[in-house]
């Protein structure tokens, strides 16, 4: 999966994914894009765990699958961001690699994880996800989304 490319995605070509966040008062803005909704998705994912934690050369020492049910495409990006904050409160833990596929509307996401414990912090942990501004949907050179992240 890509990262920050720097430009916000803009000046971005056909099938190039990546992501980044943004500095917002009292919270942060995360935003992805790639090819397809599934790589968006999952670019969102890694967006939101660099807002706080930086997994660069660590290894994953579990893979949890998760299985969102049938739902927009709003509804979906805020459920995956859900969960993922459910899993480092409830269980510590952090995903490092994220791959997600279109399962009869739904999702099939594999998170390859990590505990919390061993991961550099850097930021405030998010603490929800927020549903005004957010975004998700196609463009010109493929999926892009935007979220607003309590932290």
């Amino acid at each position: 999966m890509g990262g920050d490319t720097g430009d916000g995605g803009q000046g971005r070509q056909p099938g190039e994914c990546g992501h980044r966040a943004v500095p917002h008062p009292g919270d942060v803005r995360i935003e992805a894009w790639a090819a397809c909704r599934e790589h968006c998705l999952a670019e969102a994912v890694l967006a939101l765990v660099e807002c706080f934690a930086d997994v660069s050369g660590v290894r994953a020492t579990a893979v949890d699958r998760v299985r969102l049910a049938e739902a927009s495409d709003d509804d979906l990006l805020a459920t995956l961001l859900d969960e993922v904050i459910f899993r480092w409160e409830e269980y510590g833990q952090v995903p490092v690699d994220v791959e997600a596929d279109e399962a009869d509307g739904g999702l099939d996401v594999r998170l390859a994880v990590i505990g919390l414990a061993d991961v550099a912090i850097t930021g405030s942990v998010p603490t929800a996800v927020a549903w005004e501004e957010l975004r998700i949907g196609p463009d010109p050179y493929g999926w892009s989304c935007a979220v607003r992240v309590d932290a």
